[in-house]
């Protein structure tokens, strides 16, 4: 099996949903995407948090076969993200985000990580994403997420990144933001000849839609009765894509 590398935030959660409340909850886009992917393949992770950090959280991930050897444990608070769901939990409402040590963010990978052929660049910055391809040798599958965030604060960055790397995961409104456009396939259609290979929408409740060499496949969630909370969906969901695809060796061919 291949390692996958993900370089992407560590983070607490505090949520509220209408099932309940959870105080500072293990959660940003590298822990989510590392602990699904880790059932398919080995994970290194690069990150960075702060002293307030549990180990016991350290070395769950260790426990799921994540190397944290490229986390970065530095004075300071760990990034702390605090929202709410309503009846729709669809969106969050962000009450409080506070960046903390990763507000300096800046990734630094181990020399043992610079040959990982399966890479994730998680919802960062796309200069640091960029950074990050600068460190590594030669992976067989670059995959990439972003927001709205990035898609309007810095598009030209993006715009940069975009056509270095192999997959885009992206939600449909992230999509139809980043091309302007209303329809959600001419937007995937556009944002196709922004450089990826391939793009998978995501898209809820509704499942995923990947588009590559002009065809489209169109996949279904799986039903679920009760759904307690959705958040870190997306990078779960990119984390088993891309555990399966390290799994079995495969890349875009």
């Amino acid at each position: 099996m291949k390692n996958i590398l993900a370089v992407g935030s560590l983070a607490f959660d505090t949520l509220s949903t209408p099932a309940g409340r959870a105080e500072k909850v293990l959660g940003g886009s590298a822990n989510h995407f590392s602990i699904s992917a880790s059932f398919f393949n080995p994970v290194q992770i690069v990150g960075v948090v702060g002293e307030d950090f549990p180990k016991e959280h350290l070395e769950y991930l260790r426990s799921r076969g994540v190397d944290t050897d490229g986390v970065a444990i530095v004075p300071g608070k760990t990034f702390h993200w605090t929202g709410e769901y309503g009846k729709d939990l669809n969106e969050a409402i962000t009450l409080s985000t506070q960046l903390n040590v990763f507000e300096h963010f800046d990734p630094k990978l181990p020399e043992a990580y610079v040959n990982a052929e399966y890479l994730f660049l998680g919802n960062i910055a796309p200069e640091l994403q960029m950074s990050v391809l600068g460190q590594v040798k030669k992976p067989k599958l670059i995959a990439l997420d972003s927001m709205n965030f990035w898609i309007t604060g810095r598009k030209d960055a993006l715009m940069e990144v975009l056509p270095k790397i192999d997959l885009l995961i992206i939600n449909e409104g992230e999509c139809k933001l980043l091309a302007n456009e209303r329809n959600a396939i001419v937007a995937a259609e556009k944002v196709m000849e922004m450089g990826p290979k391939a793009l998978v929408m995501k898209r809820g409740e509704y499942g995923s839609t990947l588009f590559f060499q002009n065809e489209i496949f169109s996949a279904p969630a799986v039903p679920v009765r009760k759904v307690v909370d959705p958040t870190g969906a997306g990078d779960t969901f990119a984390g088993g894509l891309m555990g399966y695809l390290a799994a079995n060796n495969a890349g875009l061919d």
